[in-house]
């Protein structure tokens, strides 16, 4: 892509699957964005470009030291704040948001006193580089030996939630402090994965949850001068929400948003860097998203109608994303009839998630 007449230059640090979107949205604006991989030849950036990630932690090479010390790094200090479930957690606590009773783990000793203090059941989880399910234990006191020495200190603990199902807000902060909320998403984790949204305007059980949302992420988004995306990840118990995580970035559970809202996430990433002019998001139509995991391309998904396929390009791997399908339509029939069409057209595995959105969309 060209230089920009318009914008300065924007770099993603990252080049996966989310800077490949990011550069796509703004295409059509003219935004230049650049996704860099880790390893690339150091270059000089121009002072005026705006420096982005797709990830919260980086490896030390001459190009991510030259972009993270780069002037217009946004929210440079947020994201190893946030990457760290210790320093996430504080923050949360400091801010007066609920979120699962939670402890540092130090020694053998301290897991006992979690599992008197905190619950019989806990989550035991790696401060940093766990995700997707990776680096997580669910723990008793049967099974605690699987905490080993080596963890202690890397991990911390919180209580088992036996939450009614699970959310998501994605929203952004501009410049100027301004902010814009998407509708909360319903999600599908299986095996610590995200493999489902739904989005629809007839969702009474979450429209009494979406004030609750944005007074949660809110006073997060200022207290860290965040500029740009954002997703928060909640339980739902009854009506309270607790957080469960955050992510500083364009997130999984924000892509339908490429099909069923006015503005796309990614470009509202950046239109919230640059602080361009932006209307209030808006639902167009019911909208499902389908993480592709672990599966081999199959051309026939092109046949499934009111769908957008989104393919990354990845080595195949099981367990790995590799890419996602948004079905919208005004419709909420036809949208379960696209779902229906796809469903011989998926593994087993993907059957359950299936028959759960189109429940979620009746």
């Amino acid at each position: 892509m060209m230089p920009s007449a318009l914008y300065p230059p924007i770099f993603v640090l990252g080049n996966g699957q989310l800077g490949r979107m990011l550069r796509y949205a703004g295409a059509p604006l003219d935004i230049d964005v650049r996704p860099l991989g880790f390893d690339e030849p150091h270059f000089d950036i121009p002072q005026s470009a705006i420096v982005t990630a797709e990830i919260e932690r980086w490896p030390h090479t001459a190009l991510t030291d030259a972009l993270s010390a780069h002037p217009h790094f946004a929210n440079k200090d947020v994201f190893a704040r946030l990457a760290d479930r210790l320093t996430q957690k504080q923050l949360l606590d400091e801010l007066g948001i609920a979120t699962s009773p939670w402890c540092v783990l130090e020694s053998q000793a301290e897991l006992t006193e979690a599992f008197d203090n905190i619950g019989e059941k806990l989550v035991v989880k790696r401060r940093t580089g766990g995700y997707d399910g990776r680096g997580q234990w669910i723990v008793n006191a049967d099974n605690r030996a699987q905490i080993s020495d080596e963890l202690l200190g890397e991990v911390i603990a919180e209580q088992f939630i036996p939450f009614d199902y699970e959310i998501s807000l994605v929203g952004a902060r501009f410049r100027d402090g301004s902010m814009r909320f998407y509708p909360i998403t319903r999600n599908l984790q299986q095996e610590g994965i995200l493999r489902y949204s739904v989005v629809h305007c007839e969702q009474p059980h979450l429209s009494t949850l979406q004030a609750q949302a944005e007074k949660m992420l809110a006073p997060i988004l200022t207290a860290l001068e965040y500029v740009g995306v954002m997703a928060m990840e909640c339980f739902v118990i009854g009506e309270q929400l607790l957080v469960n995580e955050l992510a500083p970035r364009v997130h999984n559970s924000g892509h339908w948003t490429q099909l069923g809202a006015n503005i796309s996430q990614f470009e509202l990433h950046l239109r919230a860097l640059l602080d361009l002019p932006t209307p209030a998001l808006a639902l167009t139509m019911p909208s499902v998203m389908v993480n592709l995991i672990g599966s081999e391309h199959n051309a026939e998904w092109l046949r499934v109608p009111h769908s957008q396929l989104h393919w990354y390009g990845k080595a195949v791997r099981p367990g790995r994303k590799l890419g996602h399908i948004n079905i919208a339509h005004p419709d909420k029939s036809a949208v379960i009839t696209a779902l229906e069409a796809l469903s011989p057209l998926l593994e087993a595995n993907y059957q359950s998630g299936l028959a759960w959105a189109i429940e979620n969309l009746r």
